[in-house]
């Protein structure tokens, strides 16, 4: 951790020096097991054990699946039942691997959540927010291509509609869409372009994630209050900090235990719940389901996708601008990716000095407003768009734009912050007072 104090590796016998001098694996180990943490972490800041948890386990599990699945149009569907009645545990590695996934996603959403609200995206951390998004574009390919592979036709018709997309590009849309699927259409090659992508990207995502631990462990790690630790001599970096080994390893793996719990009763007793039931019959070009649904990770951004019909003002102002170019379409395909965009640029659009929503009295009521925004979104993505569905996917995806591009600047400006503590050492004894004080206060 540059510039903080902090107890450097020694290597003792000579085997340690000899390969300390070669290979300085142990000390990137002991320098990793006892950085300097901030003492007043809080269990929000549980979900990077579970995310990294989760990463091994998909690895691991998709290795010994693609071992048995064939990636070929007219036997993929086989294949993966050939894995859950055949296969040894063939069916506990595929439950495994699905809802894996889903408990991937949800920690990454409760980890950038947690970061949107305490600030850790702000200096000097904007490089480790970017890689973090980086991270999370890689795991949405990865998640949207490994749907595509078990071919069922909800499957299918996903990987149509998605890839339809690209074609809304002008120009070179048609192009790019070819080259994506392969051909004219969704096919063999589509498949096994998919399948190659979904085997590769997982350890594109495990170099990023390496990447990601650097550089926070470069900065330092963010902490409830915002406030960084003081990098002056050891004794005050001590004030502030805890050893990661054997604190918040074990704070971790208790809170590791006790999410794993809830995911094993999902994956032995209710492991299709997050399933469409319709993937479970065989992918067919001419049998469109009622309601093409993708996962529920893609569901907020899918209400975005189909919120700008042709009748919403800002399409038909975009049209009569461009001379027709973007259409609702290709309105709705920039909508979608802005609105990620627009969370990779939150370092730049948020000018409060304040780093942590707990000091930011306005701040958390739009804050809470977003949250909310996000699952309303991903309810209005899973309903079919009649009704106030489209009327409520209009507001949500406003409000998500409105919110990074105009609300968080503004707050900056405008919102008068709570005070703040000077160091975390104030802020961790506010809530547990040292044992001397609390027997004076009780005498």
């Amino acid at each position: 951790m540059s510039g903080i104090p902090h107890d450097h590796y020694e290597p003792k016998t000579g085997f340690e020096k000899w390969l300390h001098e070669r290979l300085p694996i142990v000390s990137l180990l002991y320098t990793t097991m006892t950085i300097p943490t901030p003492k007043n972490l809080n269990w929000m800041w549980i979900w990077g054990v579970v995310l990294a948890f989760t990463l091994v386990l998909q690895i691991i599990t998709g290795v010994v699946l693609a071992m048995h699945y064939t990636p070929n149009a007219q036997m993929a569907f086989d294949s993966v039942e050939f894995i859950m009645r055949d296969v040894n545990a063939g069916w506990a590695l595929r439950y495994l691997h699905a809802n894996g996934a889903s408990l991937f996603f949800l920690a990454v959403y409760m980890h950038i959540f947690r970061g949107l609200y305490y600030g850790s995206y702000k200096s000097p951390r904007e490089v480790t927010w970017i890689v973090g998004m980086l991270i999370y574009f890689v795991m949405m390919a990865t998640g949207f291509m490994g749907y595509v592979l078990p071919w069922g036709n909800m499957s299918f018709w996903g990987a149509t509609v998605i890839t339809g997309l690209f074609g809304a590009i002008p120009g070179i849309g048609d192009t790019l869409q070819t080259f994506l699927l392969g051909g004219p259409a969704v096919d063999n090659a589509t498949l096994n372009r998919f399948f190659s992508l979904h085997y590769l990207l997982p350890f594109i995502l495990a170099a990023l994630v390496v990447v990601h631990i650097w550089a926070f462990h470069t900065t330092g790690n963010n902490n409830p209050t915002g406030v960084e630790v003081r990098r002056g001599s050891k004794a005050e970096v001590k004030k502030d900090t805890l050893p990661f080994w054997p604190y918040f390893v074990v704070k971790d793996l208790f809170a590791l235990s006790a999410i794993l719990t809830v995911f094993f009763v999902i994956v032995y007793f209710m492991p299709n719940y997050l399933g469409e039931p319709v993937n479970y019959t065989r992918a067919n070009a001419l049998s469109t389901p009622s309601e093409i649904i993708p996962e529920w990770y893609f569901l907020p951004f899918y209400a975005i996708l189909r919120a700008f019909t042709s009748d919403v003002w800002v399409v038909q102002i975009s049209s009569f601008l461009t001379g027709g170019i973007v259409d609702a379409k290709f309105f709705g395909v920039i909508a979608m990716f802005g609105s990620l965009v627009v969370v990779v640029l939150v370092p730049w659009l948020d000018t409060s000095s304040v780093r942590s929503g707990r000091y930011r009295p306005s701040f958390r009521w739009w804050f809470a407003l977003l949250v909310l925004d996000f699952i309303v979104l991903m309810w209005a993505g899973s309903q079919p768009p009649a009704g106030m569905v489209p009327a409520i996917s209009l507001i949500g995806a406003t409000y998500w734009f409105g919110y990074f591009l105009v609300i968080l600047p503004l707050l900056g400006v405008m919102e008068k912050p709570d005070p703040r503590p000077a160091t975390i050492e104030e802020d961790f004894d506010a809530h547990y007072p040292p044992k001397d004080a609390t027997a004076s206060a009780a005498e």
